[in-house]
């Protein structure tokens, strides 16, 4: 398997194709590698994966505030010689991938305005105007490159790599959307590398001729007005003439975000085409990923000439033991990543890094799971992602697990977050849990209705309540009275049909989901929101909004926004909209105003025996909320 076959990059010999590709982490307050942030690294290299490639480490703050982990301390030296041989003694190797900054994608501070290539406009503040960096100050940037990477080199790594991706600083200058310079910095491609160009000399200056740099960089940006490939081809050939050791490919930047950090919403391979475009027309390797989760499909890849080294990302996060798993071709319980961003989205509302489905990542050494130290019987209701969780952990641990669903089907909930054919990726959940529980000690039981006298005729020591939520209906006059309307689960679920003209009331996540699945097969989808725009009350990150959205703009998916709905009937839909009474005719009608939990059982059981609720049965939710519950509520029975 090529996956498995050992690899050079330069002279850095490595044991496999696999490496995990940079995120940024929580720093400690100088920007030095936290203890946790090296257990974390630690454990996707004790996963077996080769190349373990840190987040963006800044080599100065003259003229950016922390952003990231900084080299520019004594504290992060000392703290990157330890994660270096925390790595290097679980057989994997050390690249320290380096910035000069973010640019126009760093947020004002004290200091003032952010600094670009140019006048830029302030990516998060587009009404701040970057200032341009002066020639004296590029050129100091750049000896603080090549300063940063000798430290790098000095505390053990073994490989550095530009941070010059993406529509960060470097990318900035290289490119025509943000670099309007005059100078030997700006015009045409020559100039806009320069940059970039010296950088490379000056780590090769000061880290010598073996030491291997790698360049992750964007040779496509997917947006008007961005990169297009054959000038990305041309960088390629002129970064591997510097004398670069790999390219590290990249595709798009925040103003399609989605592109770059990919979403549930992207079908799987995601930038693979690219790098293969690439690799046809250079010598030194070339590395890829983006939703390479399936360990077939990358190894595909690999075969087919795509790229010479497959990059793990949020995959690694929900499963550090990819590679051990593929060793032991037991790639049925990889843990697949579904997409969400939550880990981004954490680690953007200034929040530890976690992940919907691994409830240990970052936090190995906080929440173990041990040996339960008496045998209870527990009863898990409800097989949805918390409960299933749930179930699993507990029976880990040696306890007497029933779960009962009251359907005939396992997942609950995540049946309707991933019956769209662009959620694959919760589908792919749906199916390693519920492999994992009948592969576990867990006895369950279908078709099994839960009443508080059966439940407390059991005798149970623990009882958990998954039992999930239910939809909101909305007080609208003749709901009940049309068969027009349908409920967005049945429709998510194909329980229900709809017909070609189609009417989705309410636009938060949901409504939009099910306004974009029915829009594959119906000739017309109108999305009638109460607020002032679609998806107002989801709580996801920018890259997941712009993939969703654009999902619906290329489906051609209507939105009606500051409109209520105030009848129904067999005849038209009728809403208000600016003092107005407008209708629509459609053929059905699908209700997406939100969900309320089913908390009814517990109740009726709590006082009466040990019972927990967790998930939508505790208030509607996250899948990350019911698994993260499910986990901690039975590692602490």
């Amino acid at each position: 398997m090529k996956l498995l076959e050992k690899g050079y990059i330069g002279k850095m010999e490595l044991r496999n194709r696999v490496f995990m590709a940079p995120m940024g982490t929580a720093t400690e307050p100088d920007g030095a590698f936290s203890d946790r942030a090296i257990r974390y690294y630690e454990e996707r290299a004790k996963g077996g994966t080769g190349l373990i490639i840190t987040g963006a480490n800044q080599v100065t703050l003259e003229y950016e505030a922390k952003a990231c982990n900084v080299l520019d301390t004594p504290r992060s030296f000392e703290q990157l010689s330890f994660l270096a041989e925390r790595i290097h003694n679980n057989g994997a190797k050390l690249c320290v991938q380096i910035t000069p900054g973010l640019g126009r994608m760093q947020l004002p501070t004290r200091g003032g305005t952010p600094f670009s290539a140019s006048e830029n406009q302030c990516f998060w503040f587009p009404d701040v105007t970057c200032k341009a960096y002066s020639v004296e100050q590029i050129q100091g940037i750049v000896q603080k490159m090549g300063q940063g990477a000798a430290k790098a080199k000095a505390a053990g790594a073994d490989a550095v790599e530009l941070h010059a991706y993406g529509g960060y600083l470097i990318d900035q200058f290289q490119s025509t959307m943000w670099n309007k310079r005059t100078d030997e910095y700006g015009g045409d491609l020559q100039g806009r590398m320069r940059f970039t160009l010296e950088i490379i000399a000056e780590i090769r200056k000061n880290c010598g001729p073996n030491f291997p740099i790698l360049v992750k960089f964007t040779p496509y940006h997917g947006v008007e007005g961005g990169r297009e490939l054959p000038e990305g081809i041309a960088m390629a050939k002129m970064l591997e003439a510097a004398g670069v050791d790999a390219l590290h490919i990249d595709v798009g930047c925040y103003e399609a975000w989605y592109k770059a950090i990919n979403t549930v919403y992207q079908e799987a391979p995601t930038q693979i085409d690219i790098a293969g475009e690439v690799r046809k027309h250079v010598n030194v390797p070339v590395m890829s990923q983006g939703k390479l989760g399936n360990p077939g499909l990358a190894e595909k890849c690999l075969q087919g000439g795509k790229a010479d080294f497959i990059g793990l990302g949020h995959q690694s996060l929900a499963d550090p033991q990819w590679v051990n798993k593929v060793k032991r071709n037991e790639t049925y319980d990889i843990v697949p990543c579904i997409g969400c961003n939550e880990c981004l989205f954490a680690g953007f509302s200034g929040k530890f890094i976690h992940c919907s489905v691994n409830p240990l990542c970052f936090s190995e050494d906080y929440y173990q799971v041990t040996p339960a130290k008496e045998r209870k019987r527990v009863l898990v209701i409800g097989a949805g992602p918390g409960g299933m969780e749930a179930a699993i952990v507990a029976a880990e641990r040696g306890l007497d697990v029933e779960l009962w669903e009251k359907t005939n089907t396992l997942g609950g909930t995540l049946l309707a977050a991933g019956g769209p054919s662009f959620k694959k990726d919760v589908a792919n959940y749906v199916e390693y849990i519920t492999g994992k529980l009948y592969r576990s000690n867990v006895k369950v039981k279908l078709m099994k209705e839960a009443t508080a006298d059966e439940v407390l005729a059991g005798y149970f020591d623990k009882v958990i309540l998954g039992t999930g939520s239910r939809a909101l209906i909305p007080p609208i006059n003749g709901i009940d009275e049309t068969d027009k309307v349908v409920l967005a689960n049945d429709v998510l679920t194909n329980k229900k049909s709809f017909g070609k003209n189609v009417v989705v009331i309410g636009g938060g996540l949901v409504g939009c989901e099910v306004a974009a699945h029915c829009a594959e097969k119906a000739e017309n989808v109108t999305i009638i929101e109460m607020l002032d725009n679609i998806l107002v009350t989801a709580q996801h990150c920018l890259n997941n909004d712009q993939a969703l959205r654009q999902l619906l703009k290329d489906r051609g998916v209507s939105t009606i926004a500051n409109a209520k709905v105030t009848n129904l009937s067999n005849e038209a839909i009728e809403y208000i909209k600016d003092g107005e009474q407008k209708s629509l005719t459609a053929d059905t009608y699908v209700i997406a105003s939100g969900f309320v939990a089913n908390d009814e059982l517990y109740d009726q059981l709590n006082g009466k025996v040990d019972v927990d609720k967790i998930g939508d049965a505790v208030r509607p939710d996250k899948i990350l909320t019911a698994v993260h519950q499910g986990f901690h509520i039975a590692r602490s029975i």
